[in-house]
Parts: C-alpha cells; sequence; structure tokens
C-alpha cells in the first residue's frame, strides 16, 4: 500500500526539467472531414506587434479541425469580395479583416467570416485592444471562426499551466501560457518542487503542491492580485488538490491520519472534512461534473483502480477493469467521458472512456498527467521522448495529436485551464 502511494506521488516529481524558452507546436496528425477555411492577411495589420491574421492560421491549423487555404492577398473586412471565386477554390469559409492604430495607442481589430457557399456573413468582431492584447485578439477571432463552423466553443484563448525547472538550477517554475506555448508568465518558483496545479473555475486561481516548508503543502495562488494561501498543512502529506465545479470547495489527498485518504475543504481553508474511510490508500479525487460525486484512486482492490463515490462519501463503485495499474483520472467538463493512465503492455498509456455505455479508446502512449480542455476535445498530457519531457495534446477521437516542446528542457504537470469570462 505504502508502495502505491510512493509511485503515486513521484511520478510527477520524475518527469524532469524545464527551460525557460517558449513552447514549440508541432501538429502531428489531422482530423477527418476537415473544413476548408481560406484566412486572407488583415489589411495594416503590420502596424500592431502581432499579425493577427498568422495567429488565426496557426490556431485552426493545430486544432485539426480545418483546412487553412491561403488567400494570397489582403482583403478588408470593408472589401467586396468574389466568395464564388473562393468556394471555386475550396475553401468553405473565407476569413477577412483589418487593424488600425487608434490615436490612444490601441489597435480596432474588425474581421468578418463569410460563407462562400451561400454567399453570406456568418459572423464579424470588432474590438480595440491594447498592444499586448493584440495576439489575445486572433485567438478571440479563432475561437469565433471554430465556433461559429462547429457549433463547439472554441479554445484558443484558454491558458494554461506548467511546471518547469532551470536544468542549471534547482529552480521551480509554475507558468501560465497562452493554449499554444505563448505568453509565458511565472505564478511562482522556488528551490523546491512544485506539483500538481488545478485551476479554479473562474480561472482566476490555481491550487498547487509546493514543498518548499520541506513537506507537500497545498497553496492556492491567485493569479490577479499574487496572494497565496495555504489551504491545507496537515500531518503527514498534504496532495493532488481539485476544485469543485462551483469554485467553493477543494478534494485533496491527505495522509493526517495514517493511509492517504480522500478530503474535502473550503477554496479559503476552513471546513475539512473527510470523505473516504478505507483501509487502503485513496488519492488523486476528482469532482464529477455535477459536483455531485468523486473520482478517486485505490489499491483496496489489491492494485491501483479508479473508483467513484458520493461528494459526501459512503460506498465507492469501482470504474475500471481494464488493466492492473488504472490512476490519474480526469473528468471532461461536461461529466461524460473519464480520461486517465493504464500501465499496459509495460508502459503507461492515456484512455478515454464514454462513462454512459464504458467503452474506453487508447489515445496516446507514453503519457502520464492528463487534463482536459474546457470544451472537452482535447486533452493535454505530459509525456517523454528523446530525452525530455514535454506536453502533448490529442483529441479525445485520438485522430489530432499535437506535440508542445521547449529545445533547453522538460516542461511537466500541465493543467488546462476554464473558459474565460
Amino acid at each position: 500500500m505504502k508502495k502505491l502511494h510512493t509511485l503515486l506521488f513521484s511520478a510527477s516529481l520524475l518527469m524532469g526539467v524545464a527551460a525557460h524558452a517558449q513552447l514549440k507546436v508541432e501538429i502531428a496528425g489531422v482530423g477527418s472531414n476537415q473544413i476548408p477555411v481560406a484566412v486572407a492577411a488583415f489589411a495594416d495589420e503590420s502596424v500592431a506587434p502581432d499579425q493577427v491574421s498568422a495567429i488565426i492560421r496557426a490556431d485552426l491549423e493545430r486544432s485539426g479541425v480545418f483546412r487553412v487555404i491561403d488567400a494570397r492577398q489582403t482583403i478588408s473586412d470593408t472589401a467586396n469580395v468574389d466568395l464564388a471565386a473562393f468556394k471555386a477554390s475550396g475553401a468553405d469559409a473565407l476569413v477577412v479583416g483589418s487593424v488600425q492604430r487608434l490615436a490612444d495607442g490601441r489597435f480596432q481589430v474588425r474581421y468578418k467570416l463569410m460563407d462562400t457557399v451561400k454567399q453570406a456573413q456568418l459572423s464579424q468582431l470588432s474590438d480595440a485592444v491594447s498592444a499586448r492584447n493584440t495576439r489575445l485578439e486572433g485567438h478571440r477571432i479563432a475561437d469565433d471562426i471554430y465556433e461559429k463552423l462547429t457549433g463547439v466553443r472554441g479554445i484558443f484563448s484558454t491558458r494554461i499551466t506548467y511546471v518547469k525547472q532551470d536544468p542549471a538550477a534547482r529552480d521551480y517554475k509554475l507558468v501560465v501560457a497562452d493554449a499554444d506555448g505563448e505568453g509565458e508568465q511565472v505564478a511562482a518558483h522556488g528551490r523546491e518542487p512544485i506539483i500538481s496545479p488545478s485551476w479554479s473555475p473562474d480561472g482566476t486561481k490555481v491550487a498547487y503542491v509546493s514543498f518548499e516548508l520541506r513537506k507537500p503543502v497545498i497553496y492556492v495562488q491567485n493569479l490577479v492580485t499574487g496572494q497565496r494561501t495555504i489551504v491545507a498543512n496537515e500531518k503527514g502529506n498534504n496532495s493532488a488538490p481539485a476544485w469543485s465545479p462551483d469554485g467553493t470547495k477543494l478534494a485533496l489527498a491527505l495522509s493526517k491520519t495514517g493511509n492517504t485518504q480522500v478530503w474535502i475543504v473550503n477554496a479559503d481553508g476552513s471546513g475539512l472534512r473527510r470523505v473516504s474511510n478505507s483501509s487502503g490508500i485513496d488519492t488523486e479525487p476528482q469532482f464529477s461534473g455535477d459536483g455531485q460525486s468523486i473520482y478517486f484512486t485505490s489499491d483496496r482492490s489489491g492494485g491501483p483502480q479508479i473508483y467513484k463515490m458520493g461528494v459526501n462519501g459512503g460506498q465507492a463503485t469501482r470504474v475500471t477493469f481494464h488493466g492492473n495499474y488504472n490512476i490519474s483520472p480526469r473528468i471532461s467538463p461536461d461529466g461524460k467521458t473519464l480520461a486517465w493512465i493504464s500501465q499496459r503492455d509495460g508502459g503507461f498509456s492515456l484512455y478515454a472512456m464514454d462513462l454512459a455505455s464504458g467503452q474506453e479508446q487508447r489515445l496516446a502512449d507514453g503519457a502520464t498527467e492528463p487534463s482536459f480542455s474546457p470544451n472537452g476535445k482535447y486533452i493535454m498530457y505530459a509525456t517523454r521522448g528523446g530525452g525530455r519531457t514535454a506536453l502533448a495534446v490529442v483529441s479525445v477521437d485520438g485522430r489530432v495529436k499535437q506535440r508542445l516542446s521547449t529545445q533547453a528542457g522538460n516542461i511537466r504537470e500541465p493543467s488546462w485551464g476554464p473558459f474565460m469570462k
């Protein structure tokens, strides 16, 4: 039993070290039935710090959902366009736009999405943004295109967090970045390990475990103010924080009474109460989509498997039955899909299960630490290859794969943030 806790807890620590460089995105797969979209250069976009049309193209290509066609011309959002000609070139939709520098230093970014088949306008946006937010505006436009053409909300303007360690110094960093790895900012750092970051549902806070007090302690950090609060510093190990869907509580794994068990605490650290009560080890809790249940890893059946119990405890139901070693449960935002790591055939692989049918699919090999995108269509995870640890993304159908890497070291412990209001 003690061995299970050591394996679960140490897996994150052994993922490697990280670098200061921005992440590089490599697309390794594409989806089926891609939507052909032509993206024109925006009129006068060279006046802005970032080329908005290039950001849009990169986002759409990275999704695997679109086949991006270069319009090979600059087209303003006010121009009269021959949509039939673009349809003849194979594009079902056309993206046009413009950028204007305003007197106050901001940039007016306008865009339109045109349907070349129906010869009609599908959407438009017009926002005045600061220089540092022109890149974010490109992501927002890509989100709008994704949603209008697929019916699913886009995730390009969301953020991720992960842990980096300087290979030349013992300096652990909790980093927050855009979903494409750009715009890195250090939220916390220290000479002791940082693990298990978890976003609050409103995207303003991150819970994580730090060893700076020479033992694992759970903190919540406000990303807006920088304020940190200790929410669990009990006797023994304090690990694996996970937010409730309403953001008022955290599920934790604590060993304060002996074997590690699942506990729940208010987001401010008050109201600590025990939820699981087994003679084995219960760890890695995750709230269900409706907040009424908790999924967790337990060795109560002899080896690590994933279970489900009510938010107030009680009888637990086993969820995973294939494979002798199943850990790291994660629940999709809609509560319909379980992702987890399973050790089979001598290696660790990422699996996803439709909870209604019980049907499971193997999505990626060499995977640890999964995290769902807020629209539930992608899963980010840590993976090792070529002597380094990187982040990777796979679509829930397994068809689209990406790798986010850095040339100077390793990155690990990914957590995908929520939609921002």
